[in-house]
């Protein structure tokens, strides 16, 4: 019997998909206009810096889509420090250009605030297009059921109220403010329902993959690393 899973781990393949996910997502909020002012060259701006925090992730955590492609979700497993991407200054100044300064702040805002305990973190919730509210729930809560099974808490940075309120429905509470420039974003919390205060090893869990993923084309939603 064929079982639909609500979500898909993501492969290599997925990455140019995930990246303009979240470029789509990212480019019409305050925060993307900040980190690219140049709204013409915003997307590919931005979709290029995503790159390599999702390439990252796929070696140091997870990343899960809808099996339609619309939204997808980035982790990282942070059960110990894990190094920045290799040479992530070079790549982000080709990916960035004259805009190289604004990522790094915004690096630098969410590190000095990141939990020190062992946490799967929600680096990313991208879910753009008409139905962004429902595809974002959907995404956030078939990929938190994965990180469930691996019995660590999960952390999530919210920069809207509606992303707060998504992070409340699936059981997250506040934990801290973080000034970004002019912005500010929240960090979240999530208990898993089997965490017992131990730290878990770096283990996948068993995900069946489908043999294609449909890759529709790009359709707001963005929750950076």
């Amino acid at each position: 019997m064929n079982v639909t899973m609500p979500v898909v781990r993501a492969r290599w393949c997925d990455i140019a998909r995930i990246a303009d996910l979240a470029a789509e997502a990212l480019s019409p909020t305050a925060l993307g206009a900040w980190l690219v002012p140049d709204e013409q060259h915003r997307p590919t701006v931005l979709a290029a810096v995503a790159r390599i925090w999702i390439e990252h992730a796929l070696l140091f955590g997870d990343a899960f889509l809808l099996p339609d492609g619309t939204a997808a979700t980035v982790w990282f497993h942070r059960y110990r420090p894990i190094p920045p991407p290799a040479r992530y200054t070079d790549r982000l100044a080709a990916a960035s250009g004259a805009h190289q300064d604004r990522f790094l702040q915004l690096d630098r805002a969410l590190a000095a605030r990141r939990p020190t305990e062992p946490h799967n973190h929600l680096a990313l919730l991208a879910a753009p297009g008409p139905a962004e509210l429902g595809r974002a729930a959907a995404v956030l809560a078939g990929a938190q059921q994965w990180m469930d099974t691996l019995s660590l808490p999960t952390y999530a940075e919210a920069f809207t109220d509606a992303d707060r309120d998504l992070f409340r429905q699936h059981g997250y509470t506040h934990r801290d403010a973080i000034p970004v420039d002019d912005h500010t974003a929240h960090s979240m919390w999530r208990l898993s329902p089997l965490w017992r205060g131990r730290s878990s090893r770096n283990v996948r869990s068993p995900v069946r993959r489908p043999h294609v993923l449909a890759h529709n084309s790009p359709s707001n939603r963005w929750a950076l690393r």
